[in-house]
């Protein structure tokens, strides 16, 4: 083990800007070719560029696609400019001026040079005149029923590359792959051959298809009606990843080819595509393993293929290996045949179709467990000696295939299914049909050091793709802008598989923090409808996000309370039976929601107000007397700037739930606000009302003065009269309120005063939650006294509950996570004894050299107490080297990330970030952890500048990394300086970096602090 170096470590410096270059455009002029794939005339509207014409070569200078490979319709007309300020300076001298002011004759020089400007002038008028029907656009001259001559791109030959879009062209589809590959474990390259079976949907010259990275061999076409393969040629497109396979004859419609292409590369040394891991075997020795994460476009840097959702086909996997690594992939293993002086190949089943970034295999020497469910074979894969940590999984997983088989009324449709623990893994989990790919976190469970929290990650990481087996497997989104379809339904059903199958596990706490964080973030300008247009791959990477997530299964939850369990079922399984091995858009959910509701309810046109818009929307109740008047606006947390969105055009079709004092069995009551405004009659007057009973709606609730007094009242006198999910909800909903002054902070802090009632864990964490946001603005400004008292406030109102904590592993989930939350907070903050006695179970442990057990749920808050001495740090980095438990190391990476050494804090994010001691796939997480103290805040992100280029090469653009590395080093930020520091810097990088919609959201959220600190400052500190 490296020791933690102890001279001075080099703090971090101003990055200094780098200069950026556009290489010149390459052009290739078409006119005397035929157009073989002309663009949609109206796809996009004309945006001309004077000088951004075609770029080849440089990624950086990508434009959009519709923006890309065409010049202005001036270009396109072969037309050219002269000076006309020059020119007149020149033709001065044809003018003589007499001595009296008044001017000569012209010269018949200058007559004749006139003359001949002027017929040009006027033939040039009379052509454009006599074009019938010309509309110049950004595509040149449209006439009618006459096809565009269109500018392609270059290939890397220089050659004409004959497609001109991101997306791949529909008149080939492929049917079937036989795919072989030999990866060489050794020098970390692997070679590869792959046979596409494809059907041509439209006559063609050209099958155009994905590749990355690969560098292609050999290449031929054959067809049955062909006496032998044909050689093609192959033109390549890096900039968009494709290639073109030229073929020696026109492909017809209804007939199937077959495109053999011989290629190799070397296996990816980032977390993308076929890669290689570096682990230590039981024996401490380093070995190597190759797996694949092809999600969302990866495969094309496996193999060359159809890298579309849309583009199912069927796959024959091969793999040639050393004799002793093993192999696994989506299929069963049919056979494996000699190939060579110690090289064998195994061979799987073909699989179903599928999309590709389904496609999976992994070369490894792994250790297994298995049990058998309704003829479907359950393993769980680890290293070998953590082979002791899978039996939670094991179970877990055969539990949830069985719920879903019977929910769905689908029968699980293949004969293996494995789940297997990587490593080094960036992803949480991968659904890969029948070959799930685990970080180790998510699907180990250690009895001894994995606490309650531990256990409810990996129950629904589990429940969370295996629902994927279904949706998104079995039904999967056409394109990525539905990819919600996917990651929503399976989000949505985690969470109720939970509830029904490990109820113990009390899931609705954690789905609920969820929904409230991710409101925070969809309560941006920057934020984006669930469904939205993607091309680009960054635009697809940002769909990964707690929007496609935690929102698209808030919607599926809010729906399914409004139409019922059964009904959401029923309109579940008909999605899914009508829909099986295709692919969907969101219009096909809905409309077999509605083949369901029978004309009872228009489920489409409801919903699309939901995916379609982003945001959610405020409902503003009054009440007066038994009359309910209720109103709808765009919650929207605005920094009132010049490019704000009005919330004008916004209108919901918002399915209400509210309950009130005298509330029967029929509650709770429902009504549809279809409309801005609305008003609801009660049967009876009422003592109070509560809308959107236990957040099960997508919304936020404000209400008039008197009665959030009441609901106050109410919270104090008889807090049991609401679930503790109405009263988390309330405690959220009012300090957002307070964001867009609505509320005063004032009268927030008030109803958190009923906290000294309360003991379940929602309320007390939500409260802790909203208190720590600001705690957090104040302490970074460096106000540490006006801190302290925030600090006391929640100790007035907590304290008791946190003395009569105790340092075990008793009670129910609920209990003991409300321990480790309370129980953490408290240690960081030095109250009661918590710092002690933490620290008296640190030294027990610590002389025990580590052997002594601690109880799993406050082992973090043990851990990151004694790593505040450097002898502790010392030997807990130790410790982390040593350890086989995946979760004991990540309660013990955060406790060293908790430390106030700079140097040590340094030291922890590069040593992440080369990957070696502490794996990158943890350096997200650090850095959220190091940016939580005072002295990280600033050092995170003085990390992020200097080692910019090095993350998004590691990472990529747009990918979940990059977004939470650059949220959570800037979040906390709420100064002038900060801002304009931000900004710079983003903006100093390219324009794809700059317009990534984390960077937005970072800038917005700086923003936004800064106003909250203007409008709540002065109230904070005199009231506390």
């Amino acid at each position: 083990m490296e020791p933690f170096p102890h001279d001075r470590i080099q703090l971090p410096r101003n990055m200094i800007e780098n200069s950026m270059f556009e290489e010149e455009p390459d052009v290739v002029d078409l006119a005397k070719e035929p157009c073989l794939h002309p663009l949609e005339p109206d796809e996009v509207e004309y945006e001309p560029r004077s000088s951004r014409l075609l770029v080849r070569g440089l990624g950086e200078n990508e434009m959009d696609e519709d923006e890309e490979d065409y010049e202005s319709s001036a270009k396109l007309l072969g037309m050219s400019f002269m000076n006309r300020s020059t020119g007149l300076r020149n033709n001065a001298a044809g003018y003589r001026q007499s001595s009296d002011g008044s001017c000569s004759v012209p010269s018949l020089r200058t007559m004749v040079v006139c003359a001949v400007v002027l017929v040009i002038a006027v033939s040039v008028i009379m052509v454009i005149y006599l074009l019938p029907k010309c509309t110049f656009t950004k595509e040149g001259c449209h006439k009618k029923n006459h096809t565009m001559e269109l500018i392609y791109p270059l290939a890397t030959n220089g050659k004409r590359f004959p497609w001109a879009k991101t997306r791949l062209p529909s008149n080939v589809i492929p049917l079937h792959y036989d795919l072989v590959l030999q990866p060489n474990l050794t020098t970390t390259k692997f070679a590869g051959s792959v046979q596409i079976t494809v059907n041509v949907i439209q006559v063609t010259w050209n099958i155009i298809l994905h590749s990355s990275g690969l560098n292609i061999t050999k290449a031929t076409l054959s067809s049955a009606g062909w006496n032998q393969a044909k050689p093609v040629v192959v033109l390549e497109y890096p900039i968009r990843d494709q290639i073109a396979v030229v073929a020696p004859d026109a492909l017809l419609v209804g007939q199937n080819y077959t495109l053999s292409i011989d290629y190799s590369s070397n296996l990816s040394d980032t977390y993308y595509g076929f890669y290689k891991v570096s682990y230590k075997d039981e024996h401490a020795e380093k070995r190597w393993l190759a797996a694949t994460q092809f999600e969302p476009l990866a495969a094309r840097s496996a193999f060359p293929c159809f890298d579309e959702p849309a583009f199912k086909a069927t796959f024959l996997i091969k793999i040639k290996r050393d004799e002793q690594h093993s192999t696994l992939s989506n299929m069963p293993k049919n056979v494996t045949i000699p190939v060579a002086a110690g090289i064998v190949q195994d061979e799987f089943f073909v699989s179903l179709k599928m999309s590709t970034y389904l496609v999976a295999f992994i070369v490894a020497n792994l250790k297994n467990i298995s049990k058998e469910t309704n003829r479907t074979l359950v393993s769980i894969y680890a290293m070998p000696q953590k082979l002791g940590q899978v039996e939670h999984a094991l179970d877990t997983a055969v539990k949830l295939l069985e719920f879903y088989r019977k929910y769905f009324h689908i029968e699980y449709p293949l004969q293996k299914l494995d789940l297997v623990a990587i490593p080094d893994f960036q992803a949480g989990a991968m659904e890969n049909w029948g070959l799930i790919t685990f970080r180790e976190t998510t699907l180990l469970y250690d009895i001894k050091t994995s606490s309650a929290m531990d256990k409810k990650l990996v129950t629904a990481v589990i429940a969370h793709e295996l629902a994927h087996q279904w949706f998104g497997n079995l039904v999967t989104m056409e394109w990525w802008n539905d990819l919600w379809l996917n990651e929503g339904f399976a989000t949505f059903m985690e969470y109720y598989a939970m509830e029904r199958t490990f109820p113990e596990l009390q899931t609705d706490e954690e789905f609920l923090k969820l929904r409230f964080k991710t409101m925070m973030k969809d309560s941006l300008n920057a934020s984006r409808p669930i469904s939205s247009a993607v091309q680009s791959s960054e635009q697809i990477e940002e769909m990964f996000d707690a929007l496609s997530y935690i929102k698209g299964a808030s919607l599926l939850l809010m729906l399914k309370k409004y139409i019922k369990h059964d009904s959401f079922q029923a309109g579940i399984e008909n999605y899914l039976y009508n829909h099986s091995y295709g692919s969907t858009r969101s219009d096909d959910l809905w409309d077999s929601m509605n083949e369901i509701t029978n004309g009872t309810l228009d489920v489409k046109k409801l919903m699309k107000t939901w995916i379609l818009q982003k945001g959610f929307p405020l409902v503003t109740v009054k009440r007066k007397g038994k009359s309910l008047h209720v109103q709808q606006e765009r919650f929207l947390r605005s920094v009132e700037s010049e490019n704000w969105t009005s919330d004008a055009s916004y209108l919901w079709h918002i399915p209400l739930s509210y309950t009130t004092s005298s509330c029967s069995f029929l509650c709770p009551y429902a009504y549809l606000l279809d409309q801005k405004s609305a008003t609801i009659e009660l049967q009876e007057e009422v003592a109070w009302v509560k809308f959107n009973v236990d957040m099960n709606g997508y919304y936020i609730v404000h209400y008039a003065e008197d009665d959030w007094n009441i609901l106050i009242d109410l919270l104090r006198d008889n807090l049991t009269a609401l679930s503790a999910e109405d009263r988390a909800h309330l405690i959220n909903n009012i300090f957002s309120l307070v964001g867009i002054g609505k509320v005063s902070l004032v009268k927030a802090f008030h109803l958190l005063d009923y906290l000294v009632k309360e003991n379940h864990t929602a309320p007390i964490s939500q409260a802790l939650f909203q208190v720590s946001l600001i705690y957090d603005l104040v302490e970074k400004r460096g106000m540490q006294h006006l801190a302290a008292r925030v600090v006391s406030r929640v100790k007035t109102l907590l304290g008791s509950k946190i003395d009569q904590q105790t340092w075990t592993d008793d009670g129910t989930v609920s209990e003991r996570e409300f321990r480790s939350t309370v129980l953490a907070f408290a240690c960081s903050h030095h109250l009661g004894n918590c710092s002690t006695t933490a620290t008296e179970l640190f030294e027990e442990w610590k002389a025990s050299n580590g052997t002594k057990s601690l109880p799993t749920d406050v082992m973090k808050t043990v851990f990151t107490t004694g790593a505040k001495t450097d002898d502790g740090w010392e030997f807990l980095l130790r410790m982390y080297a040593s350890s086989v438990s995946e979760a004991e190391k990540h309660k013990m990476l955060d406790a060293l990330a908790s430390t106030e050494d700079i140097r040590k804090l340094i030291w922890l994010m590069q040593t992440s970030l080369e990957g070696n001691l502490i794996r990158a796939q943890e350096l997200s997480h650090i850095i959220a952890t190091v940016s939580q103290s005072l002295p990280g805040h600033l050092l995170a992100w003085d990390f992020v500048k200097e080692n910019w280029e090095k993350l998004i090469r590691k990472f990529h653009l747009g990918s979940f990394a990059i977004q939470n590395i650059v949220t959570v080093s800037t979040f906390q930020f709420s100064t002038e300086a900060h801002l304009l520091e931000v900004k710079t810097f983003f903006e100093s990088k390219s324009e794809k970096i700059s317009q990534l919609r984390c960077v937005k959201e970072a800038i917005e959220t700086i923003q936004l602090n800064i106003k909250w600190m203007e409008k709540n400052l002065a109230t904070l500190q005199q009231w506390l």
